[in-house]
């Protein structure tokens, strides 16, 4: 037990001394280390380098050691460009105030350069590249959204368009009456002083406007287009049109009344429409010489009438015997002019189907069959050979007839028959279903109908305005080919100005968008279109800007968008994701407010949909004079 003892008392020694050694040892590399800091710290703040290595914390302050940020910067930059290379942010200032009105393929100015034969300076004359504007059109100052349809078809905001002019000229024929601030529009005509709504029911009673099958209709010299307005409750669209001319805002009154209409004439080159385009053409009182220049102007009439269209004419000469001394002009002068309208009608193998009263309709023929076996008794107007009948962008008008496609029987209608309304607008166009359209075929018709349903649907998703009904009235597609938007669209209290781009190696396919019973033109979207400032409350462009890329500056198509658009307006872009960046980086300096959104097909496409909406602004109020002072 002894022994046991001392051994233990041996071992609790020497585990002490062992711990009192390590103790020891301890304090003095804790010193040592202590007074090296001590000496460094002297020396200066310890580089982090070494500080990372050798494992030793300085005592300088926390905010005083120097610290590595993190860079997640690229730096396989490009040079920035020297300051002469350098492009400038786009900069489109607001235009002085008296271009509130431009349209400058018509202007007033240019036109007087030209020929006043046959009316050739009223025709389209447009700018050279260094004219453009390069300057935002104003609206007037007061301008006011326009009411919503069918408010419009009776009332426009006098602000909008301010002028009396008419209202003093035609006071007696109820076109238009001014009452404070906005104008009131009862419907009447020279020729109509009833209302448009009872001379339209006169035509219904010599012809069938009920059925459906007259769907498409043009008005020529169209005033206020109190015709094309009261014929949109039959289900019936008049493209109307006049001059720019005495008659100041014709077709401003009608676009802000919410009623198809551009500015146009006949003179020496073709209306810009195709072929076999229209079920209904009218003149009333419209001041054409139809029977002057062997016939010129109805010949164009019947190239862009349908196979068994009606041409519907009242006013002079038309009952000149009871006129003849109101129109200031002698009874032989007048039965002549008619003899001469009836001359050139028979020449074209139009029939006379019925005179009563102030109305006059005569129908083309089905087809040409007949009309090829008189042309040994009508030696004029011969069968036009060489120009296409659907090429119509400043194509000069010829004396001559345009033939109708051939056919095997005298009662098959010429190109095919279109259903009646509203079947024609879903159905196959005769001109796809007979082939004459190359690379279009009756399936890809049917699918893009079927496309265009699913993106305008998304659309609606992403814009409450146009899913908003009533919101938006005057529409225009730039970039129509089948109209298949416009069709998307039939069921809303709107219509769409579909417009086919002429210079853009596309297929014409403007003629079944008329076989459809929708409405449109061809345009060249380097130049200006012939309508007023503020058309239009929704523009569509579907890839326009490619289109048109090394053919004409984007700045330039942009600056017409916003001069045809109203304050307010909306716009969809669909494009190539590139472009698309391109037009947001320009709209932006145009106060327009935009946002890309992904593709129907989901976010993988390149193809991207851009939806931009045109601020509220206008022209400043004009000076008074103490302040012009």
């Amino acid at each position: 037990m002894a022994v046991t003892r001392y051994l233990s008392h041996v071992t609790l020694f020497s585990t002490k001394n062992s711990n009192l050694y390590s103790l020891t040892l301890l304090a003095i590399l804790c010193t040592t280390f202590y007074f090296i800091g001590i000496w460094q710290h002297a020396l200066g703040p310890i580089p982090n380098s070494s500080a990372a290595g050798a494992g030793v914390l300085s005592s300088a302050p926390c905010h005083s050691l120097p610290t590595t940020q993190l860079d997640f910067m690229p730096h396989h930059l490009p040079l920035d460009p020297s300051p002469a290379t350098a492009v400038p942010a786009p900069h489109f200032p607001p235009c002085d105030p008296s271009f509130s009105e431009y349209t400058p393929c018509e202007d007033a100015r240019r036109s007087l350069k030209f020929d006043r034969d046959r009316l050739i300076y009223r025709e389209r004359h447009c700018p050279e590249k260094d004219e453009l504007l390069k300057c935002r059109i104003p609206a007037p100052y007061g301008y006011k959204v326009p009411f919503r349809w069918p408010t419009s078809r009776d009332f426009a905001w006098f602000a909008n368009a301010p002028h009396e002019e008419l209202a003093v000229e035609k006071k007696n024929q109820n076109w238009i009456k001014v009452e404070g601030e906005r104008f009131r529009f009862p419907g009447g005509g020279t020729m109509f002083p009833r209302g448009a709504d009872a001379y339209i029911d006169d035509i219904d009673n010599l012809i069938n406007l009920k059925d459906g099958s007259i769907r498409t209709a043009i008005d020529t010299g169209c005033g206020v287009a109190s015709w094309g307005a009261y014929l949109l409750s039959r289900n019936i669209i008049a493209v109307s049109f006049a001059p720019r001319d005495t008659h100041v805002s014709q077709v401003q009154f009608a676009l802000e009344r919410g009623v198809p209409a551009l500015i146009g004439v006949i003179a020496s080159i073709r209306l810009p429409y195709p072929s076999r385009a229209f079920d209904m053409a009218h003149c009333s009182r419209c001041l054409i010489p139809w029977g002057a220049y062997d016939g010129l102007y109805l010949i164009e009439v019947d190239r862009i009438l349908r196979p068994g269209g009606y041409w519907i004419l009242s006013g002079p000469p038309i009952n000149w015997q009871s006129h003849w001394r109101g129109w200031n002009r002698t009874a032989d002068d007048l039965e002549q002019e008619q003899s001469g309208i009836e001359a050139v009608a028979k020449t074209l193998c139009w029939k006379k189907i019925v005179q009563k009263g102030d109305l006059a309709i005569w129908q083309k023929p089905k087809n040409h069959i007949h009309c090829k076996a008189n042309r040994k008794v009508f030696k004029q107007p011969k069968f036009c050979q060489s120009q296409n009948p659907d090429t119509a962008w400043y194509t000069k008008l010829e004396k001559c007839l345009t033939p109708l496609p051939e056919v095997s029987d005298v009662k098959e209608v010429a190109g095919g028959q279109v259903p009646k309304w509203p079947e024609r607008l879903n159905a196959i166009p005769p001109r796809i279903s007979s082939g004459s359209l190359t690379g279009i075929t009756e399936n890809m018709f049917v699918e893009n109908t079927e496309l265009w349903k699913k993106r305008v649907e998304y659309y609606k998703t992403i814009d409450y305005r146009l899913a908003e009904t009533g919101r938006y009235r005057n529409l225009l597609d730039m970039n129509a080919y089948l109209g298949g938007f416009a069709a998307a669209l039939v069921d809303d209290p709107l219509w769409v100005m579909n417009t086919v781009p002429v210079e853009a190696d596309q297929i014409n396919t403007l003629g079944v968008i008329y076989e459809r019973g929708l409405i449109g033109t061809y345009q060249n979207w380097c130049e200006a279109m012939s309508t007023y400032p503020r058309t239009y409350d929704f523009i569509h462009a579907d890839s326009i800007i490619s289109l048109y890329k090394d053919r004409c500056g984007m700045e330039d198509i942009l600056l017409e968008m916003d001069r045809i658009l109203r304050p307010d307006g909306g716009l969809i872009f669909r494009d190539d994701v590139d472009v698309l960046l391109k037009i947001k980086k320009t709209i932006d300096a145009m106060q327009w407010e935009g946002r890309i959104v992904d593709h129907e097909k989901g976010p993988h496409e390149r193809e991207k949909i851009l939806f931009a909406v045109k601020q509220y602004w206008t022209a400043t109020p004009p000076l008074t004079p103490k302040q012009d002072q």
